[in-house]
């Protein structure tokens, strides 16, 4: 469990230090597009003292100043494809946001969608000394969770506990300064495919820019399109971006499961492409004026100008009628929910008290996917936008951008620093030891 914590203990030095400086960029980087927010933190921590006033979103303690998107490129399914083009891609999102801010960008906190996150719950339990649970306790806790084998060649990006238990008490949030005699806890830990988080860490450094933060974008879209009564209650976010949908499961304000289907609104839009025998670029534009899943009367006489620049007037001037576009692009939606629904199932979300989902993301906007997702998934379904944060610009604001927002609500306040705590030196392990001791030897 060490090892774990040391690796998010660096982040949040890296992030601290940020901080300090006033100044941090959000960086996600998705499939379809790469977008870039600047955040200044102008101290509005202030209102933390006043009593009653909790930190809402427009309360967060920091403005956004700079924001910018680009065309991505050389990223699939939410992973890094071609290093030069996505390293380009970020160059200039990042440079157009520091533009606008009119400021200079050294940190930033990044998210990305793909790497085949996997969920796992850790338990661990210990018995309270001096029956007061001490925040020395909550260390010890944490650390006797045993982290299971999850192989070689995958990273820890989220362990969070999502529940603590005193005696024959459970669902407790904070047990500290409560009475008992033993103390257990569940932990919620996802882990991702480590050469993912290589690749972007090394690109982003490529662009001359400090890594000071990565989160999923599964957990990240939930803390901006779910409201506190779903993330309390229960309920499932479904990101659905350009090359991969992230779905994550809240219950009790924390993510208890992750997931990601390989596949996106850009898939959609590839089915159009070869279907209608148009370019992709024309393929998306079809989509986004005139796309949908549900098929009525009118549709069979609205008929879509395939303008192209091939040269060939016949081929040029086609027509083809909005049934037959929506009857290409259901099935493909259709699959993906299909698989979105395979997961929550593999994950036991019937067996949640609430079953809200919301849908957000730029793949969401197809208009009756509500109505299709509630039918394929049997649950309550309804469009989420991200919470409007300070000085977010309006053409910001819409589905695409949950993940952005979400990741400033993170860097804000990131949820795994609460319980941050320097961990007993029984655990440490060995090894680190053994070096400190050949350092002294070597040095003195």
């Amino acid at each position: 469990m060490t090892q774990l914590y040391e690796a998010q203990r660096a982040m949040r030095n890296m992030r601290k230090a940020a901080m300090q400086r006033g100044v941090i960029a959000i960086l996600d980087v998705g499939s379809s597009k790469i977008g870039c927010l600047v955040l200044r933190f102008d101290g509005s921590d202030r209102l933390k003292d006043a009593e009653g006033v909790g930190p809402m979103a427009g309360q967060a303690g920091f403005r956004v100043i700079g924001a910018a998107t680009t065309r991505s490129r050389g990223v699939r399914f939410g992973e890094i494809d071609a290093m030069q083009e996505t390293e380009r891609a970020i160059r200039t999102a990042v440079q157009a946001a520091q533009k606008m801010a009119n400021i200079r960008v050294d940190h930033v906190i990044a998210a990305f969608a793909g790497a085949e996150p996997r969920s796992y719950g850790l338990a661990g339990a210990i018995d309270v000394e001096g029956n007061v649970v001490s925040e020395q306790d909550i260390s010890r806790v944490l650390a006797s969770c045993d982290v299971p084998d999850y192989g070689i060649g995958r990273e820890v990006l989220h362990a969070h506990p999502v529940n603590f238990a005193l005696d024959h008490r459970s669902g407790l949030s904070d047990p500290r300064g409560q009475i008992g005699n033993t103390l257990s806890t569940d932990m919620h830990m996802l882990t991702v495919d480590a050469t993912a988080v290589q690749n972007l860490a090394h690109c982003v450094k490529r662009c001359d820019l400090e890594l000071a933060g990565i989160a999923s974008s599964a957990y990240v879209s939930g803390i901006s399109a779910l409201v506190e009564d779903e993330q309390e209650l229960g309920a499932a976010c479904i990101d659905m971006g350009g090359g991969a949908t992230s779905l994550s499961i809240f219950m009790k304000k924390h993510m208890i499961y992750a997931d990601t289907v390989r596949m996106g609104g850009d898939h959609v839009t590839g089915d159009i492409s070869m279907g209608l025998s148009v370019p992709f670029t024309t393929a998306e534009r079809i989509k986004t004026f005139y796309g949908g899943v549900h098929a009525t009367g009118m549709d069979d006489r609205e008929m879509i100008d395939l303008e192209g620049d091939t040269g060939d007037w016949e081929h040029d001037r086609r027509t083809v009628s909005r049934a037959e576009l929506i009857g290409i692009m259901r099935p493909r939606v259709e699959e993906i929910l299909e698989e979105v629904r395979a997961r929550l199932d593999a994950a036991g979300f019937d067996h949640l008290s609430s079953q809200q989902i919301v849908l957000t993301g730029g793949g969401s906007q197809i208009p009756g996917l509500d109505g299709l997702a509630s039918r394929i998934l049997g649950h309550q379904v309804r469009l989420g936008r991200p919470l409007r944060v300070h000085g977010l610009p309006q053409a910001a604001t819409g589905p695409g951008f949950a993940s952005a927002v979400g990741l400033c609500l993170f860097a804000a306040h990131p949820q795994d620093e609460w319980w941050d705590f320097d961990l007993p030196v029984e655990r440490y392990p060995a090894r680190s030891l053994r070096r400190a001791v050949k350092w002294f030897r070597d040095n003195w």
